[in-house]
Order: structure tokens, then C-alpha cells, then sequence
């Protein structure tokens, strides 16, 4: 028999079984009341600004968040039997995080994946940002959101539990024109569903791609390769890529490629396939085209499944983009909150997004954000067994 998300949280409970990582409690029979937001020190910058961490548990979900760059830290799921794990990559220590982290667990902005050479024309005027990627400006330039400290305020809603982050972004910062102000909500539904919204205003014209850059492991954080988990998507298209990452503006089918994914398949199934933008990437870096397109409400529009735990996570959002990034750049030199080294292929990235580089491509929908609007997008993970 098949067991469901709310049969297990309530067994692994009767059965007492102790968190793993940092948590300290069993695991939650109840699918509403979730507990209050817990603060606790996490470390201390150079400069001596104290770093907080917030845990939050709800419907069986365990989440802990840093105050810096919006980090989730760790999140934690039980798989078919009730064990629980930390199923996103990160680090013990918040040095690591400063020196060396590959965005994990980060809020990105201004503008989420790759802008070509850094450079865009908005209303006639020619903008230079911060080039941190070769030639290109990646994930908002060299000091993106995710390497700034964020105001937190935690709060509790009904069955709800969560904390909204806060930070502005100068007029001019990473070269990107306007005062923006940013509010990123996490909360933890009584499912145990994580949702993110992100709401952000300007007073000068700009644009804006807001992401979250959570690695996933869905068997636990350092625990193999993700080459056996299960994805689809529902995208008939993708956006290929030049030799620097930067889309061609062609919107190519994915039917008869390695980019299929629209029916659920191993990640490892085609990922050694050869196929030229798979040789160039090192594996998947690239961005499928929804299907759906741009929605007024959060859409589901892709599937994990570890076969392996039985843990899944289905996404919604109302972005028309996602980036599936494979994890090609993991090259065993980070060590994670297990203890264990991070290598090619050991996490991947499921980033709802607008498309790389539209602030350069007319045909892709536009990232503009101009004084007077305000940008606001949702996405949803739901998590089951």
C-alpha cells in the first residue's frame, strides 16, 4: 500500500523518531498549528554584523532560513518510512557561505540567471552592471541579493507560520537603475507546502527577475547523485544557449531531445546524450519555455521524485520560465552540513524565473518594472511520499 504525506508525518510522530541536522523535536502528527518562528545566533561577519537563523516547522516540514542573502539553510522532509532528512545543500558555518557558496539556498536579484555582457538599453539609456561570469552578469552581479543581510519579521497567520525578508536595493547598485524596494515571504501552510512571494517597487524604470536558488536533493543533502530522480516538465520548448550561457533568442522544440521532459524520465536517462548544448553546459543549465506561459495564479508546472525515499516536490508558479540547472560545476571541493563533499550531479536547481537575458530580447516577455507597478509573483513547493 502506498503511503500518503499525512499517514507518514503522523507515524514517524508515534513512533518518536528525533530530527536529524539542528532540529531538536519529533516529527509533527498535526497537519495545522505550525510553530512559531525561533531565532537563534548563526554567526558573525568580518565586520561584525551578527547573522540570525530562523527554524519554522509545519505539516511535517522543518525550515530554517538565514538572514543573510535569504538563505534556506536546510529543509527538512521524512521519506515513506517517516525518517527525516535535509534535503537542500548548504554549509554549517556562515564563512562558507560568504567565501564560496554557489548560491545555495539564496534569494537572486536583481535579475535572477545571465544577462549577456552585462549590458542593457532601457528607454534609451545604456546600462553597465557588474560582470561577474565571465563577460556576463550572473544572478544580479558580483554582490547580488544573495550576499546581502535581509530584515526578517516572523510572524504567524491562522494555520500558517512564516517571516518576511526585507531589503532595498540603492539606485545604481550592481549598475541597475532605481531605488528597489524587496519583500520575499516564506511561509509554511499547515500541508507543509513552502510558498514564496515576492513583491518589489522602484521610483525610475528597471527590471526585475526575483528567484530562489535552492540545490535539491530529495534522498538528503551529500547523499549521491540526483541522476536516478524523476522530472518532468511541462515545456515543449527551451531556450538554447550560446557557448557563454546566454540564450540565441530561439525557442527551440524539446520533442526528440535530451530536453524532454514532459513525460517523467531519470535525469541520467539522456544526460550523457552528447547533444551540443548539453557538451557546452556540462549537463542541464538551461531554460525550458512553460507551457502555460505567464498565469494569474501559481500553475504546477514540474515534478521531483527520489524513487529511492518515495520524497517528491511539486512546483507551481506563475512565472513562464524555469531554470533546470543540474548541479555541472559541483567539483567535490565544498563539504556541506553533513560532513560530506558536494560533486558533479550530487544536487540540482529547479529556478521559476522570466527568461536569461529578456532586458536583450525583444520576443521574450518583458522584465521591466516601472515607478507606479508592482512586481508580485508566487511559487509553491508541495512535498509528499
Amino acid at each position: 500500500m502506498e503511503l500518503n504525506r499525512r499517514t507518514v508525518i503522523a507515524g514517524a510522530a508515534a513512533a518518536g523518531l528525533a530530527a536529524t541536522g539542528l532540529g531538536t523535536g519529533t516529527a509533527q502528527a498535526s497537519t495545522s498549528g505550525g510553530r512559531a518562528p525561533v531565532k537563534e545566533h548563526f554567526g558573525t561577519l568580518a565586520d561584525g554584523t551578527r547573522i540570525y537563523r530562523w527554524s519554522l516547522e509545519n505539516g511535517g516540514t522543518r525550515l530554517k532560513v538565514l538572514n543573510y542573502g535569504g538563505v534556506v539553510q536546510s529543509l527538512e522532509l521524512p521519506d515513506r518510512h517517516g525518517r527525516y532528512a535535509d534535503v537542500v545543500a548548504g554549509f554549517d558555518d556562515i564563512a562558507d557561505y560568504v567565501a564560496e557558496s554557489p548560491y545555495f539556498g539564496a534569494l537572486i536579484g536583481r535579475y535572477g540567471n545571465r544577462i549577456g555582457k552585462g549590458r542593457f538599453t532601457l528607454d534609451g539609456t545604456s546600462y553597465q552592471l557588474s560582470v561577474n561570469d565571465g563577460v556576463n552578469s550572473l544572478h544580479g552581479g558580483a554582490q547580488g541579493f544573495d550576499k546581502h543581510v535581509w530584515d526578517v519579521e516572523p510572524f504567524t497567520h491562522g494555520h500558517d507560520v512564516g517571516l518576511r525578508l526585507y531589503y532595498t536595493s540603492a539606485d545604481g547598485e550592481m549598475g541597475y537603475p532605481g531605488t528597489l524596494r524587496t519583500t520575499v515571504t516564506y511561509t509554511l501552510t499547515r500541508h507543509g507546502d513552502w510558498r514564496i512571494d515576492y513583491e518589489a517597487t522602484t521610483d525610475r524604470a528597471t527590471v526585475v527577475n526575483l528567484t530562489s536558488h535552492v540545490y535539491w536533493n530529495l534522498a538528503g543533502e551529500g547523499g549521491g547523485t540526483i541522476e536516478d530522480h524523476e522530472l518532468t516538465i511541462a515545456a515543449s520548448r527551451y531556450t538554447p544557449t550560446d557557448p557563454g550561457l546566454i540564450p540565441t533568442g530561439e525557442l527551440a522544440g524539446v520533442a526528440g531531445t535530451p530536453f524532454d521532459f514532459r513525460c517523467a524520465k531519470p535525469i541520467g536517462r539522456d544526460i550523457r546524450a552528447g547533444h551540443e548544448q548539453q557538451v557546452q553546459a556540462k549537463g542541464y543549465d538551461h531554460n525550458w519555455v512553460l507551457d502555460k506561459g505567464i498565469t494569474a495564479r501559481p500553475e504546477h508546472i514540474a515534478t521531483l521524485r527520489d524513487p529511492r525515499s518515495g520524497r517528491t516536490l511539486r512546483i507551481a508558479t506563475d512565472q513562464p520560465g524555469l531554470q533546470f540547472y543540474s548541479g555541472n560545476f559541483l567539483d567535490g571541493t565544498l563539504t556541506g552540513t553533513g560532513g560530506r563533499t558536494y560533486r558533479q550531479g550530487d544536487a540540482l536547481c529547479l529556478e521559476t524565473q522570466h527568461f536569461p537575458d529578456s532586458p536583450n530580447q525583444a520576443d521574450f516577455p518583458s522584465t521591466v518594472l516601472r515607478p507606479g507597478r508592482t512586481y508580485r509573483t508566487t511559487t509553491v513547493h508541495a512535498f509528499g511520499v
